[in-house]
């Protein structure tokens, strides 16, 4: 173990995921941290500028000693090491990358602006090491710009894929599992409702049409159950929402984003199971959060799910489609949470909580820096 590290943090769109990876690291690592960030709107502003942004604010009031800079991928590295001064720009920096511009669904793909996508790929090739939250998203991001580059006419730069398949690798968000100090886990009882969850962010990647359809079929077949739907909020939320209240006003216990950490995790651990049918998934904060809660999966056997999903309980966690989910539900209705969720929250906990895994990341930056130029390791 190595002296205490200096850590500047740039991070363009400082909320949700980033801002939940972010102050989770900062909250366990033994290394000293800097947090320079911006606030999570306008995200395509924020590729294009707030790399000016942060190089002209180093400018004024740098730091006295800089060891390494962690940055995400909604700043242009390519743009940053440019633009910084008196030595920072060869600083070690690693990019982590919470989502990309070239697999993130569209409405309608005509309407992707490839731009944001290639200052994805040159970031992967200005920073040193990058990190990807996923073997699903790492896969698919260099899947999708193999299909970008096919796409020039002409003078398509050899070996771009492998040189960022080579500085790139899997390190998973670290995720607070504090249910136990924080709320007592709701016990199964099948004498009373099923207790279902949704704490997502209610924006469309998340598909919740699929999730109110089941539980519209779940109401229709005589199941009683109650619903606690929180997650961020935002001014469009899908009109799937504003219909559901008025169906389902007498089963709705919770509604709304939850603004207090403790509240919110009393809501967790209330529920019986938590449902998701994302098109968009590239971890999966808020499941493995559910899951720690005592909270019963049922998720789409696509995305990055049957990565963070032992093996062994896909068949009890995982649905093949949306017609299957209410099937699902009605059986865990009926019979409450399978027996082997204890087993699964435990396998969550020790393979994702950020007490058991801080080590491995402060490591990681250890290595970084103590690395001979040239030679560092993803």
């Amino acid at each position: 173990m190595g002296d205490r590290l200096s850590i500047l943090v740039l991070e363009p769109y400082y909320g949700g995921s980033h801002r939940a990876f972010l102050d989770t690291l900062v909250r366990h690592s033994r290394h000293e941290f800097r947090l320079l960030t911006l606030p999570a709107r306008k995200w395509k502003w924020r590729m294009r500028g707030a790399a000016i942004w942060f190089a002209r604010a180093l400018h004024k009031d740098r730091p006295r000693r800089v060891d390494l800079i962690l940055t995400s991928d909604m700043l242009s590295v390519t743009d940053l090491r440019a633009l910084l001064a008196g030595g920072l720009g060869e600083v070690p920096l690693v990019c982590y990358f919470h989502e990309n511009q070239l697999t993130y669904p569209l409405g309608n793909e005509g309407q992707r602006d490839y731009q944001y996508g290639f200052t994805n790929i040159t970031s992967c090739l200005a920073a040193d090491v990058v990190w990807f939250n996923s073997r699903f998203h790492l896969e698919a991001f260099l899947e999708a710009a193999a299909g970008l580059l096919r796409r020039m006419p002409d003078y398509v730069p050899a070996g771009i894929l492998d040189e960022i398949r080579g500085r790139a690798s899997v390190r998973y968000p670290l995720v607070e599992m504090d249910q136990p100090r924080a709320a007592p886990r709701r016990q199964p009882n099948p004498a009373e409702p099923l207790r279902i969850l949704w704490n997502h962010r209610w924006e469309y990647d998340k598909n919740p049409e699929p999730f109110f359809d089941a539980v519209i079929r779940l109401d229709e077949a005589g199941h009683d159950f109650r619903l606690v739907v929180v997650g961020e909020t935002f001014r469009e939320a899908p009109a799937v929402f504003a219909r559901s209240w008025e169906r389902f006003s007498a089963k709705i216990e919770q509604a709304g984003y939850v603004e207090s950490r403790a509240d919110y995790l009393a809501a967790l651990a209330g529920c019986d199971v938590v449902v998701s049918t994302s098109v968009q998934e590239n971890f999966g904060i808020a499941v493995l959060e559910a899951i720690a809660a005592g909270c019963q999966p049922l998720l789409p056997n696509r995305l990055s799910y049957p990565e963070l999903i032992p093996e062994r309980y896909h068949p009890v966690c995982l649905y093949r489609n949306d017609e299957e989910l209410p099937e699902r539900l009605a059986s865990l209705a009926k019979d409450g949470r399978h027996e082997s969720a204890g087993e699964l929250r435990a396998a969550i906990v020790e393979r994702f909580s950020a007490e058991r895994n801080i080590a491995d990341y402060d490591e990681a930056f250890e290595d970084l820096v103590g690395a001979v130029p040239g030679q560092i390791r993803p």
